[in-house]
């Protein structure tokens, strides 16, 4: 049977094979021209509470429509305004009703650091990403082999970018850190199955150097949730859905504040 995952990179084929008859001597051009990226990871390690990253997202396959009135902008300024450490735009159209259209207007109407969250398994996306105004791009551990990996995460700290390094268990992490991530972030939601555990991220945290800049990802609903994620030794967190249900209205930022919790010693190694 076809999972979910495979069924997204056969589309991501057929996108990265029409993206490749779109490049030409004037993306090199335009790409050696661009002013330096914004520091997503310095972003994320700064202060002395768990850091959030903030996801604009449409909708998902597991959840169908999110956002009825989609306001990319609106709110991503509303996330920033709030103390959103980053921003994560979903530009997958076909699955995640995203575009690049999104985040190259997300990016002109904030100040902080905006990563491209895509499936990517090719240069020509991470190309794409920069020439869009991406700051950091994802890449997903399960969708790459190790060593299409560490290639393309030497190719995207070449043009600027910093990778975000995702894996959903042990056997992942390892393999992420050969690619030398400046992040990497721990998926709690099974891309196969879709199921959510926060357990996830306390198994991966557990094997992963005390130093390590670590993002937790999905299934986080609150504080509980992000305090249990700042003990397990996350840095940073990465919430979708329940931001953008409250994204129009006067609970943001009470939600907000009350993900960033403050690290302290329950963080192994302290704050940075």
């Amino acid at each position: 049977m076809t999972t979910f995952l495979e069924r997204i990179l056969a589309v991501k084929r057929q996108e990265v094979d029409a993206l490749r008859t779109q490049r030409d001597a004037g993306w090199r051009r335009r790409l050696e021209q661009l002013p330096p990226c914004r520091d997503f990871a310095g972003a994320l390690a700064a202060g002395d509470s768990l850091n959030v990253i903030a996801e604009v997202k449409q909708a998902s396959p597991s959840k169908g429509q999110i956002a009825e009135a989609f306001d990319p902008v609106g709110t991503a300024q509303r996330y920033a305004a709030a103390g959103a450490a980053a921003i994560s735009v979903l530009t997958d159209q076909t699955f995640f009703r995203g575009t690049l259209e999104d985040l190259k207007a997300v990016r002109a109407s904030v100040s902080v650091p905006v990563l491209r969250k895509d499936f990517i398994i090719d240069e020509v996306q991470i190309e794409e990403a920069r020439l869009a105004g991406a700051d950091a791009v994802l890449l997903i551990c399960a969708a790459l082999t190790p060593q299409r990996l560490r290639e393309l995460a030497a190719y995207a700290r070449d043009l600027g970018l910093t990778a975000l390094v995702e894996v959903h268990d042990e056997e992942e992490a390892e393999a992420a850190m050969a690619a030398a991530p400046a992040v990497i972030g721990i998926n709690n939601r099974n891309l196969h199955t879709f199921e959510v555990s926060l357990a996830t991220s306390e198994r991966v945290l557990a094997q992963l150097p005390p130093d390590t800049l670590a993002v937790a990802e999905s299934g986080i609903q609150g504080h509980d949730d992000a305090a249990r994620m700042a003990a397990a030794g996350a840095r940073a967190i990465l919430v979708g859905e329940s931001l953008m249900r409250v994204a129009h209205t006067p609970l943001l930022e009470q939600r907000l504040s009350a993900l960033r919790v403050p690290l302290g010693a329950a963080v192994r190694g302290g704050a940075p």
